[in-house]
């Protein structure tokens, strides 16, 4: 067996998302069945401060050459970096993304890709200019869960698909929660509200199952009815919203297929975190298949037959294992001892795709990033949600 090729990772922020990704992306990736690819960090940066780039470097466990730097425009430039995950929030990610493109870098970008369609065009034409690889880090369509599910809408399984309902919701109580209003999830100027932060996965679970599985060349987008209730405290973000999509498809594969996706900041998913409730519902005339909540982070499905017959499935996400003493987690709570969070599979992704010298991502390619971008443009559109124009634009650079 041929020795794993080793990626040369550089992570720009240094915050929540991005702690969370570098310590998964530092666990051995025999641990999850793959030998292709390893995984090492050579470089960080923070834009506030060298020093907070060092102190993350050193809380991730990433090797004591990596190289720790207090500005992105000197970070880019690093010889040694192969190719940089972005995890600023949204509103930065075309500032950020088109900084590393320019420099020569591959890219996994954190979701949602840009703040509008145009954004993620552009980019995607600059990785094309440069031949780079460039990739939407929706890490859920990377789970063995998520490729076993479409795998069962593709076997027939339940039939052709005829509907499907996707809500990914958290009950915040923002008032409270983001009292300032200077939150990310609240803030007009970082993108802020539900849509672009949880509504992506729950517009995520409808496309792998009801575009995705259909053949590239007679998909076609859906058509949408959106609508969208603004956060009053900080006016231009929103804390419900609702999209009712309709796939086009032809007779032979069933005909049109209809999703309900939905979103909010004031509900939850599933209350108490009870995870009792299916976050995901697809639905066929021969049965049903279930995702059980989180719907970013699923570990559950089951399978209802139309005899009545049941399939339940756990999916544990591996790691160091217990007796490790390593733990990994987001948002305030750790996972169980020695269990990954799950982000390390899109890693392998990206750095098979750099290896092999493809270009995008195989269960989510460019073009269906950008479409899913159109969609989320055209529910706001829909509801009156704008952002300021200066993380609305397509120049560059811009100082945010």
């Amino acid at each position: 067996m041929p020795e794993p090729k080793t990626i040369r990772w550089g992570i720009l922020a240094t915050g929540g998302i991005a702690l969370t990704f570098t310590k998964d992306l530092l666990v051995d990736p025999k641990t999850r069945g793959v030998n292709s690819v390893k995984h090492t960090v050579v470089a960080a940066a923070s834009s506030s401060s060298k020093s907070r780039a060092e102190n993350f470097l050193k809380e991730t466990g990433a090797p004591s050459g990596a190289t720790a730097y207090g500005s992105y425009e000197e970070f880019v430039k690093d010889p040694n970096i192969d190719i940089i995950y972005v995890a600023t929030p949204h509103s930065h990610h075309y500032q950020n993304a088109r900084l590393c493109l320019e420099a020569g870098k591959h890219v996994l970008c954190e979701k949602a890709f840009t703040v509008n369609a145009p954004q993620a065009r552009k980019l995607v034409e600059l990785a094309k200019e440069k031949n780079l690889f460039l990739m939407e880090a929706v890490w859920t369509r990377y789970f063995p869960l998520s490729i076993y599910v479409r795998e069962q809408i593709t076997s027939g399984r339940i039939g052709p698909v005829a509907r499907v309902i996707s809500d990914n919701s958290m009950a915040l109580d923002p008032e409270t929660s983001f009292a300032d209003g200077k939150n990310r999830m609240v803030n007009p100027d970082l993108a802020g509200g539900a849509l672009l932060d949880l509504g992506i996965y729950a517009l995520t679970w409808v496309f792998q199952t009801l575009y995705h599985t259909q053949p590239e060349e007679t998909r076609q987008p859906p058509k949408l009815l959106a609508f969208v209730k603004n956060y009053e405290a900080t006016g231009k973000a929103d804390e419900h919203s609702t999209m009712i999509l309709n796939f086009p498809r032809s007779k032979e594969q069933g005909g049109d297929a209809h999703a309900v996706a939905t979103t909010s900041l004031r509900v939850a998913t599933s209350p108490g975190q009870n995870q009792d409730t299916p976050c995901v519902r697809i639905q066929g005339p021969k049965g049903e298949i279930q995702v059980f909540p989180p719907s970013f982070r699923p570990t559950k499905t089951k399978i209802i037959g139309s005899d009545g017959k049941v399939e339940e499935k756990d999916w544990p996400i591996p790691g160091p294992g217990k007796g490790s003493n390593w733990y990994n987690g987001f948002g305030g709570s750790l996972q169980s001892e020695g269990e990954g969070q799950g982000m390390f599979w899109e890693a392998d992704e990206a750095a098979e795709a750099v290896t092999a010298d493809r270009k995008e991502g195989k269960y989510e390619n460019l073009a269906e990033s950008i479409l899913i971008m159109e969609i989320m443009d055209e529910v706001r559109k829909q509801g009156g949600l704008e952002y300021p124009s200066k993380i609305e634009t397509t120049d560059y650079p811009v100082q945010l």
